[in-house]
């Protein structure tokens, strides 16, 4: 891994045991209503399965279903939202409207940071698509899951929508390199806490041989408030959660603990959650009834040392060509959850 600093961070307790491995489509659970034989999935797909002739005539007929497909959606949501249009604008509007806490700031800097293809970068373009009306990608994104597309420091100002669609709002959105499993593969925990402090200067072009320095061009060496971070957005692949190297929870832990002791609030992101469900994948007002985004989230949690209060899913623009009222207000929500914890930070450090 990239980040080598300190001691490794005691991964946070959930009431199990350390996160399952492997992938979460190729393995079936194996308790209550997710219990599923292999013969009861063959008894599912052919009621002729009772006889030996039967079995021979039908093994090479018999469907690959996945488990996932067999298990069922919840009664209820076990999060409460609203996918109506009014629920829509009125989130829309706590965005436009937003102001930082602080007089001395104009403008709330995020940072999105994730492992290499976890969708960053993605998620940007998409919160900017839904103010633009259109889809777009303003940030550019890489289709390669192993290099980081993103080399250097970027931030992006959210705009308004409608009348206001070329007046910025008080968001902005700050993109980096991606974490990798190498030592010259992705971010460093060094610059990563600069870009935190504030000293790495807009454009900046990671290098694991050239961290952030007071040699730096633009290197801000006595950062302002407005200069800093303020609150950190950790952005996780619900689809490749469960099989991320396990160097990659001592990683996120450590940089978690030192991010706290700044005195930045954390939450994270659950990308791709329409990967993990069919139903939530034909229809993204399903994700809070899906027991696979639900576990996804607690992998996640494991993985990060978070708890799951703090982690909402999304769904990015990726093929589409036309926005969906329904993404569009699971990103919006998102949005919305980042915010609080921004604020958090203003109240913390007001003057």
């Amino acid at each position: 891994m990239s980040f080598a600093f300190g001691s490794a961070v005691e991964p946070a307790s959930f009431g199990s045991s350390k996160p399952e491995t492997g992938s979460l489509f190729g393995r079936a659970t194996t308790s209550g209503t997710n219990s599923i034989s292999s013969l009861a999935i063959a008894a599912a797909t052919s009621p002729h399965l009772g006889t030996k002739s039967a079995r021979k005539t039908e093994k090479a007929t018999i469907p690959q279903i996945s488990p996932l497909d067999f298990i069922p959606l919840l009664e209820n949501q076990w999060r409460n939202m609203d996918w109506s249009e009014e629920a829509k604008e009125t989130l829309m509007e706590s965005v436009r409207s937003f102001k930082p806490a602080s007089e001395s700031v104009t403008e709330a800097r995020v940072l999105l940071i994730g492992p290499v293809g976890a969708g960053k970068s993605s998620f940007i373009s998409s919160v900017q698509s839904v103010f633009s009306g259109r889809v777009i990608n303003r940030a550019m994104v890489g289709s390669s899951s192993s290099t980081s597309f993103t080399k250097k420091l970027r931030s992006f100002r959210i705009r308004g929508a409608g009348e206001k669609a070329d007046e910025p709002t008080a968001l902005v959105m700050c993109d980096v390199m991606g974490v990798g499993e190498g030592e010259t593969t992705g971010l460093t925990l060094h610059d990563a806490l600069s870009v935190i402090k504030g000293h790495a200067p807009e454009g900046h072009q990671f290098s694991p041989e050239q961290p952030v320095g007071a040699d730096t061009v633009g290197y801000v060496r006595k950062p302002s408030i407005t200069d800093k971070v303020h609150c950190v957005v950790f952005v996780v692949d619900a689809s490749k959660v469960a099989s991320y190297p396990k160097s990659f929870g001592t990683t996120f832990q450590q940089l978690r603990e030192h991010i706290s002791n700044l005195g930045v609030h954390q939450v994270a992101l659950l990308t791709h959650v329409d990967q993990v469900c069919k139903s939530t994948g034909s229809d993204i007002t399903q994700v809070y009834r899906s027991q696979n985004v639900q576990q996804a989230m607690v992998k996640a949690g494991a993985l990060l040392g978070m708890a799951t209060s703090y982690i909402v899913p999304v769904k990015n623009y990726s093929s589409e060509l036309d926005l969906d009222e329904n993404i569009d207000v699971l990103l919006l929500k998102a949005v919305d959850h980042i915010l609080q914890y921004v604020n958090l930070y203003f109240q913390d450090n007001s003057d």
